[in-house]
């Protein structure tokens, strides 16, 4: 699986981080979202799954590869 955030489209709300921080983590100057593991580990994918389901802009993405 592969993490695809639409970086344009975050809002920086910072729900994809308290879902997974293992995965995500949020830029200081302006808040947006940044992926830090682009392939995560199985044991992280439901982290994952609950932040594309928050996520209010839809900007997250979870890709079967």
């Amino acid at each position: 699986m592969r993490v695809e955030l639409d970086e344009p489209k975050c809002v920086a709300a910072g729900q994809c981080v308290m879902a997974a921080p293992d995965v995500f983590d949020q830029r200081d100057e302006d808040g947006v979202a940044v992926v830090l593991e682009e392939h995560p580990a199985a044991e992280l994918l439901d982290g994952v799954r609950e932040a594309v389901a928050v996520c209010p802009a839809a900007a997250i993405r979870l890709a079967e590869l």
